[in-house]
């Protein structure tokens, strides 16, 4: 868990930040089971290894709590190389730097997010793949929540989107040893993160270490292609002091124009409400849930509906009850599950809708809804985003309702509008 809680919160609060493109260079190993089912994104073609782009935004905040509005900023430089160094040994890195303007209270103006610095080495080019370095390990194909996906815990250094695939794409990877077996339809992967430091660290241009490798933590999964209608995912994970968790996942195409996704978790631990404010429970075993439908038309319109369960988070009953507590009470919880990159509620509901080709050529908008079913506050965020062969140009824009002591309700912006411009090198 991150241990710079203030900030994080802050950066929560403001919710200012942009949508960065997620045109980094994924892990391409020769496992074609990934089951992320993020919608397709439009980056400009590029013959090299190496991909960088600048991006600048501006924007302006309308305060809940206050009668004016605020100014808000950020310059990006992100780069990354995915390239073999011989014909059995591949190199990965990947890397951010973000300047943000304001800065977050208790941290630095500057902050690098060294994402992932890995070797893969696959013998004679065969079915065997080893890799040692700093990994983003992401899984589960669910949009907005992914039960399966063990290692974001603490991995967001800044909060630079509230897009749930950018922060997926823009997270840091862990310190890990992985190995993977490739057959036919299936692979198995065993992967070892060791822990290397006991705490996160506030400074802008440490590896943070500590946020990512505080623990030592190993994961088994087993990849599985039924059919070309049908992939799945099994896990297995473990960390230091806990008891193993499972989880699976499954993607499953029901039409020409619709796909299924499920990904599901059960593991041992104390409750959200306990863990974050220390109050004495035992661990009990629950479940965590996620399941949509995607229809895709013929006009490029795209639309996701998906059902988001967590039985460790607060109930409509500890909603009530982290009310009638002191503001400090339910601030420290959201704080601990946005850090965690957790499910606030209990129970939640997103809508996600990309429409390719708007109007004219090029000109994209994305949008989604999330709604807390407890406390019955949403968040709702749209972005047109017009791409050219070197640059894009987008407009975004941001709303926050609900009760003042809801999830969304609690934060001091109530709405954001911002510019940005991406320039490819």
């Amino acid at each position: 868990m991150r241990l710079r809680p203030r900030s994080f919160y802050l950066s929560l609060l403001t919710a200012a930040l942009a949508h960065a493109l997620p045109a980094l260079a994924a892990d391409a190993e020769l496992d074609a089971l990934d089951l992320e089912s993020a919608p397709e994104v439009s980056t400009p073609a590029a013959a090299s290894n190496t991909k960088v782009f600048f991006e600048g935004a501006w924007g302006n905040a309308e305060q809940r709590y206050a009668p004016a509005s605020r100014a808000l900023g950020r310059a990006s430089l992100d780069l990354s190389y995915a390239g073999k160094l011989t014909p059995d040994v591949r190199a990965v890195f990947s890397d951010r730097l973000d300047y943000m303007d304001p800065a977050e209270a208790g941290s630095d103006a500057t902050v690098n997010s060294l994402r992932e610095a890995y070797l893969s080495w696959q013998p004679g080019g065969g079915n065997t793949i080893y890799e040692l370095g700093r990994i983003n390990l992401r899984y589960g194909p669910g949009y907005g929540y992914n039960p399966t996906d063990f290692f974001r815990d603490g991995s967001l250094r800044t909060l630079t989107s509230s897009n749930p695939f950018a922060m997926r794409e823009n997270r840091l990877g862990s310190a890990m040893l992985r190995a993977q077996r490739l057959w036919q339809g299936g692979s198995l992967s065993v992967a070892y993160s060791p822990k290397l430091e006991d705490r996160a660290s506030p400074s802008g241009w440490d590896l943070d270490l500590g946020a990512t490798n505080n623990r030592n933590r190993g994961l088994v999964a087993l990849s599985t292609q039924f059919s070309q209608k049908l992939s799945s995912q099994w896990l297995l994970y473990k960390e230091q002091g806990e008891s193993a968790a499972v989880g699976a996942n499954m993607t499953a195409l029901l039409s020409d124009a619709a796909v299924a996704h499920v990904e599901w978790s059960n593991a041992s631990e104390l409750d959200a409400t306990s863990r974050a404010l220390g109050l004495p429970s035992a661990a009990t075993r629950r479940n965590r849930f996620a399941g949509g439908v995607t229809y895709t038309t013929l006009g490029k319109l795209s639309v996701t509906a998906e059902y988001q369960y967590n039985g460790f988070g607060a109930s409509q009953q500890d909603w009530v009850a982290l009310s009638a507590a002191p503001m400090s009470a339910k601030v420290a919880y959201l704080i601990d599950a946005r850090a965690r990159q957790e499910l606030v509620s209990r129970q939640a509901l997103m809508l996600y809708v990309t429409q390719k080709d708007l109007f004219i050529k090029d000109l994209d908008l994305t949008a989604f809804v999330r709604f807390n079913t407890e406390d019955h506050s949403r968040q709702s965020w749209l972005e047109l985003r017009q791409h050219w062969p070197k640059y894009d140009l987008a407009l975004q824009w941001q709303q926050f309702s609900g009760k003042s002591d809801s999830e969304y309700g609690i934060l001091p912006d109530s709405r954001i509008v911002q510019v940005l411009g991406n320039y490819y090198f």
